[in-house]
Parts: C-alpha cells; structure tokens; sequence
C-alpha cells in the first residue's frame, strides 16, 4: 500500500513539474538588423541583446522560443494575423501603438540621437538642419519624429527598410545624417569602419510623445500573456541573468531609470 502511494505521489510530482511540452511554441517576431539588439552571425543564426533576452524570458516561462523574422513595419500586422504571438524587436511603447497592441513593461530604455560628420554642428534648436537630407527606418518612432519634428525646420527625411541601409548611404555620402536609438547608432555604426569620421551630433532626444516609456515586448490586445512575461521579466532582473546578458553587449545600465 506504502509503495502504491509513493508511486502515485512520484507520478503526481512528475506531471506537475513544468515542461516545454505543456505549452504551446511562443512565437516572437524580430527584425534581425538592428546590431547589437538583433542581427545576422555569419552562420545565418540570430544574435543579440533582443534575443538572448527573448530566450532567457521563454526559458524562465518554460516555454520554447520560436523566432519568426519579419521586417519592423510588418511586425505589428504579423501579431494581429497570430502570425506571431509577441513582438521582441526594441519596439518602443508608445500611445499610438497602445492603440493596436498592449505592452508589457519595459525591458530596457535609451534616447535617440542623431549621427552625422564628425564636426558638424547642429544646435538645441536644430535650425542647422535645413536642407539636410536625414534617413530612418520606415515605421520606427524615429521616422514620426523626425515627419513631425525636423521636417517642419526644413530638414528631408528619407525612409529606408533597415538601418543596415542608411549606414550605407551615410557612409557613402548619399545621406547628411541618421537618427535612430543612441545605443544602436554606437555599436552598430560609430564603432565600425564605415563610422569612422561620424559623431553624434545636437541633443539627445526623449520626449515621450515620441519615444515613449521605454522598449517593451508587443502583444494581441486583452492577450494574458503579457503578465506572464511581466513576471517573467521581473524574475530574471531578480535573478541575475538580465544583467549577465546586459554586461555581454553593454557597459552601462541599458534599463535606465
């Protein structure tokens, strides 16, 4: 009798420990261009700050990640098709995008900034910007603002599919400048062969109407899973693995205030 309880008990145990198998895939959407956050090793896996930390949140949930690649102006119309389940892709959280999707709580927060010629100088009140002609990536928070911001002061604003594509084209002349998130323009530009003689330039950039509160992870709106990795994001913050995957990419505290 004692070892048919025991038996059951192990059995019990067994069922309730938490597997990958008691959940369905989660699938994240991510545009792997956007170094050090996520990009292309040269064996084609994904790399980076956005997806290690995507892996450390689904192994902290017990889930398995599924990582569906798509370019950042799709993402959002991928996650209202369930095409994805989650965007994880340095998507700001904004009040015009609460209105498609939810968020969860940030994951990290950086300004924006803007990279030009080393040596050019562009004021607080950017009036140095007329007649330059300044890429962003299409459907980022960093193409509203600069519409809305610097093209009423008589700057051009030209829109690329990737920021891969600006840096080339600021490279090459065929652009003024560039404005993206500080920390992507640092490693995935100035600190490369092809930024040598760029600089940031002018202030940093952080009004909340355009920047929102930080980066977030996107959901289907009313969708639970956004609490579960709240919690999930607050685990590993707690535990030490944020910060063991922050220090591989940064020297600085990338979750700000």
């Amino acid at each position: 009798m004692k070892k048919l309880v025991l038996l059951g008990a192990l059995a019990l145990s067994v069922l309730s420990l938490p597997t990958f198998a008691d959940e369905k895939p989660l699938k994240i959407g991510i545009e792997a261009a956007y170094p050090p956050f996520a990009s292309k090793a040269p064996d084609g896996s994904i790399v980076g700050f956005d997806y290690d930390i995507g892996n450390a949140l689904c192994e902290q949930m017990q889930v398995k990640c599924v990582w569906v690649e798509q370019e950042f102006d799709g993402l959002i119309p991928a996650l209202k098709v369930r095409k994805i389940d989650a965007i994880l892709s340095s998507m700001s959280i904004t009040e015009d995008r609460k209105k498609s999707v939810d968020f969860t709580n940030k994951y990290y927060n950086t300004p924006a900034r803007l990279v030009m010629k080393a040596g050019t100088q562009v004021s607080e009140s950017l009036a140095e910007l007329k007649g330059k002609n300044i890429g962003v990536q299409r459907g980022s928070i960093h193409e509203r603002f600069a519409r809305e911001v610097l093209a009423p002061l008589g700057a051009e604003i030209k829109p690329y599919g990737s920021q891969n594509e600006i840096y080339l084209d600021v490279a090459a002349g065929r652009l003024d400048g560039t404005v993206a998130d500080a920390t992507l323009l640092d490693d995935g530009f100035l600190k490369t062969d092809a930024g040598k003689g760029f600089a940031f330039v002018g202030p940093a950039f952080t009004d909340v109407k355009y920047f929102g509160d930080g980066v977030g992870i996107a959901v289907r709106k009313g969708d639970a899973l956004k609490d579960k990795i709240n919690t999930a994001i607050t685990a590993i913050r707690e535990n030490g693995k944020y910060k063991q995957i922050q220090d591989k990419y940064f020297a600085f505290d990338i979750y700000g205030k």
